[in-house]
Order: C-alpha cells, then sequence, then structure tokens
C-alpha cells in the first residue's frame, strides 16, 4: 500500500512538471483582458497642450503600443510597427512610457512614426494602471473600449499574421 502511495505521488509530479513544460514562458494572462481599457488623459508626444483619451478611440478597433527610446526591443519592433501602421488594418497609437519627450521625438523623428498619436507617460503611471512590466507591450482595444488582447515583448511578422491581424478583423466585424 505504502509503494502505490508513493508511486501516485512520484506520476502526479511528473505530470505536472510535463503539463509546465508545455506552456510558452511569453504568454502571461493579463487579468485586464475582456475588461475595460483603463482610463487615462495624457499630453500627447509632439504636442503638448493637445491630449489624448483611450475615450477618444470608442467606436473603433485600436493597438496601443506602449514603448519608450531607451527600450531596445521596441527598437527592434519598430520597423515592423513602421510597415504595419501603413497597411490601414487598425489605428496604432502609442504611448511613450517613462521617456523624456526630447528622446522620445527624436526616435520617432530619426527612425519615422508609426503612430497617429503617441500619449506622453513621462512618470509611467498610466502603465502602472495597465500592468506594464517591460517594454514593449501592446493592447488591442475593441470598439466599446474593451482590452481584448495583450502582447509583452515586440511585435513579429508572425504575431501580426497570426494574432492581430484575425483578431482586429473579427472585432470589426462583430
Amino acid at each position: 500500500m505504502r509503494y502505490y502511495l508513493v508511486l501516485a505521488v512520484f506520476i502526479a509530479l511528473v505530470a505536472l512538471l510535463a503539463d509546465g513544460l508545455t506552456l510558452d514562458p511569453h504568454v502571461v494572462p493579463s487579468p485586464l483582458i475582456n475588461k475595460p481599457a483603463p482610463h487615462f488623459e495624457l499630453p500627447q508626444l509632439r504636442d503638448a497642450n493637445k491630449i489624448f483619451s483611450e475615450r477618444d478611440m470608442v467606436g473603433k478597433v485600436w493597438l496601443l503600443n506602449v514603448w519608450a527610446s531607451w527600450c531596445v526591443s521596441c527598437r527592434e519592433e519598430h520597423p515592423v510597427l513602421l510597415e504595419f501602421a501603413k497597411s490601414n488594418v487598425v489605428p496604432v497609437y502609442g504611448l511613450d512610457y517613462k521617456d523624456t519627450r526630447e528622446d522620445g521625438v527624436a526616435l520617432l523623428e530619426r527612425f519615422g512614426d508609426p503612430y497617429r498619436i503617441s500619449a506622453f507617460d513621462s512618470e509611467g503611471k498610466v502603465g502602472i494602471d495597465y500592468g506594464v512590466y517591460g517594454v514593449p507591450e501592446t493592447y488591442v482595444i475593441d470598439k466599446r473600449g474593451v482590452i481584448r488582447y495583450k502582447q509583452i515583448g515586440p511585435i513579429t511578422p508572425d504575431i501580426l499574421k497570426h494574432k492581430i491581424i484575425p483578431l482586429v478583423t473579427r472585432l470589426n466585424n462583430g
């Protein structure tokens, strides 16, 4: 009897570990999925006198890309966003996170600007509300202002093709 109990615990432990090995370490569930996007009102990066809010986007499916000039992965992602923004599949908005205005604008002028508007979150307070713990991060937000997807890390052409574009298409048709 004792032997069977030890064997059962061993098998359960192996099954638990095997299940853990099948998980993608890049997929971190967000508690914000299927919840309203947190409210913000921030000055725009290029014009501090203009305000951008997620409420400006009600009725539209849109992407909010959190980025910063100091972020190495954001520079890796930047050419992908530039090409994607040209496709007009979905409007891409930026949230310049914990950056200086000068550095953020300089990066966009040097490498191109994929964003229709970029909000400026110099202190990262809005990023905290969105659960940002590293940049880049991207959110797909539906017409009612509900977050439907969160990408942690750089967007790649594969992620666009297999995750974001099909989701945006479905949300635009729904």
